[in-house]
């Protein structure tokens, strides 16, 4: 059936998937003053074609709804680009070369500052000041790795901050020492800021270049919206991603949806709920929602911070008394999550190790004990290890599986840094997508970059092979055996397309907007270079986005695709 007036622009001839259980499949859409107007046939939806509508011929090409990550770090991502990023390297000789060109090439910068690089590129997963010395010896250098929990950095940096054998660690974060105490050149979480304290703060106009090259980024990639999951209100090292979202929407430079997880500080209590309840009140309009809290409750595995309820294994498979870090204390977290669900906020949680999770679970059972059920969608992100008898909590107290698949494979960080610590059994509960989707859990899928690779047709073609994205060179190369990690644990590529569309979607609030193609909802689409249901699932990953819209802008265009 035709429309009452013609199209903006008319989509034909494709493999259209649309999530939308009710017509899952079609050829065409329609788009008409940014949203989907039809739904259909070529031969339905010609009708909607008038003298200044736009055809876009698909030959086939697969038509989407935007993906939407449900836990990333734009702002963080583009600022790594502009500095000393070691992101797409894959060995300790790439890093070292980099350091030293980027030093070469900025004689003017009293610090090194940058980041990107991978624990499992390095024996016991530690590097060494003395290696940084040898290419920057006369300027402090502060790196962070790609999960932003520790950082690398020389002796000049650990002189300036008096870091010496007497030194102690601080209560959220370890210093990285040699037998008699020294440190050796690896800080882990708060450690770290007994470094980064003293380095020079990025400006604000490197923050604004950064987000606006991380949203440029996230589109090539059919990125339309995204769950920022730190953001943090600004002051003297804070991130002021806040006040820059809003001045982006305000000027109409932030193209896509974004909501904006409030950071939770771990060293205050829950006197910071009113500041945040008043950011978020200021902020009722546009494409930038700060809907919800932000609250890391452990750190990672590979530093044996991550929160797990048995001790970690020695290298020899002896337990040791190492049982992570719990950066809320159990306690104060289960006053403080009822407190933030009752202020009608969201509830993000970062918990890697099983004890973390069930704490994150814990205080979710409280919040509804006390305030009931709700709608706030509260999510736990990472869920790396997760206890059997927790498995089924998720679905039964509506909460999120928040997952970054690409991280389910067998490469140095898991089998070199976690599997011999974790011991045998606890190994097994990693990442268990299926499983917790069998027992009733919602998924939604989220990269963590700049911690791991944005891109959503890598992070897929895991979940559904639990394999290195062939794309994906540098996990490609350190993934030695080649074999399956977990089969059993394994998503089929429309549920795996679920979580990445309409699954963030729902954890965003916007599933009656988006997430589907579905007329009336916002015209939020994107193309892939070919029809991606008829590719092998070991070829996911090699499909590309050539286009991306959101509302019907267009905010992305390889413009030799479609040709």
């Amino acid at each position: 059936m035709s429309g009452s007036a013609p199209a903006d622009r008319v989509f034909l001839g494709g493999a259209v998937y649309t999530v939308d259980p009710a017509r899952p499949a079609a050829e065409a859409v329609a788009v008409a003053a940014g949203r989907i107007a039809a739904v259909g046939t070529d031969a339905e939806l010609r009708g909607w074609i008038g003298p200044r509508t736009e055809v876009i011929e698909l030959r086939g090409r697969t038509l989407l709804p935007g993906f939407q990550d449900s836990h990333v770090h734009p702002a963080f991502g583009g600022l790594q680009r502009l500095r000393c990023d070691l992101g797409d390297l894959h060995d300790p000789a790439e890093y070292l070369a980099a350091v030293r060109a980027y030093a070469d090439q900025h004689p003017e910068r009293d610090w090194i500052v940058g980041g990107g690089w991978s624990m499992g590129v390095f024996p016991g997963g530690v590097p060494t000041a003395a290696a940084l010395d040898r290419v920057v010896g006369d300027r402090p250098v502060f790196l962070t790795n790609r999960d932003g929990h520790g950082a690398w950095v020389n002796s000049r940096a650990i002189e300036l901050a008096g870091i010496d054998a007497a030194t102690p660690d601080p209560v959220d974060g370890r210093i990285e020492r040699d037998g008699d105490g020294r440190p050796t050149g690896a800080l882990h979480e708060g450690a770290m800021d007994l470094v980064s304290r003293l380095a020079p703060e990025p400006t604000a106009d490197e923050y604004r270049r950064g987000l606006l090259l991380g949203q440029a980024y996230l589109h090539s990639l059919g990125i339309t919206g995204w769950q920022d999951a730190i953001v943090e209100l600004g002051g003297r090292g804070l991130a002021p991603v806040f006040d820059l979202y809003r001045e982006l929407d305000a000027s109409g430079e932030l193209t896509a949806r974004v909501v904006g997880a409030l950071w939770w500080d771990r060293h205050r209590g829950l006197e910071q709920l009113d500041e945040l309840v008043a950011a978020r009140d200021q902020t009722v309009d546009g494409r930038f929602r700060p809907t919800t809290v932000k609250i890391m409750q452990d750190g990672v595995c590979e530093d044996f911070t991550a929160a797990v309820l048995d001790p970690y294994l020695d290298g020899h498979g002896c337990p040791t008394d190492r049982r992570g870090l719990s950066f809320i204390p159990p306690a104060l977290l289960n006053r403080a999550v009822p407190a933030i669900d009752r202020a009608g906020f969201q509830v993000h949680f970062h918990a890697i190790g099983e004890r973390a999770v069930r704490e994150a679970l814990d205080a979710i059972a409280a919040a509804r004990q006390a305030n009931g059920m709700n709608d706030h969608r509260h999510h736990i992100a990472h869920i790396q290890v997760v206890h059997p008898d927790d498995l089924s909590r998720f679905g039964a107290l509506g909460v999120v599986a928040n997952a970054q698949p690409l991280w389910a494979v067998n490469e140095p960080q898991m089998t070199e840094l976690t599997i011999p610590f974790l011991g045998p059994e606890r190994s097994g509960w990693q990442y268990p997508f299926a499983t917790l989707r069998r027992l009733g859990a919602r998924l939604a899928f989220g990269s963590d970059w700049s911690v791991s690779s944005p891109n959503p047709l890598w992070e897929m073609h895991v979940a559904v092979n639990r394999l290195p994205a062939p794309a994906d060179v540098g996990h490609q190369a350190a993934s030695g055996s080649g074999e399956v990690f977990l089969p059993s644990e394994r998503l089929d590529l429309p549920t795996s397309l679920h979580a990445f569309t309409m699954g963030s979607a729902y954890v965003n609030h916007l599933d009656d907007v988006t997430g589907s193609i579905t007329c009336g909802k916002h015209a939020d689409l994107i193309v892939l270079d070919r029809n991606l249901l008829e590719e092998p699932a070991s070829a996911i990953s090699s499909a590309r986005v050539i286009r991306t819209e959101v509302g019907g802008r267009l905010v992305y265009h390889d413009d030799r695709a479609l040709t």
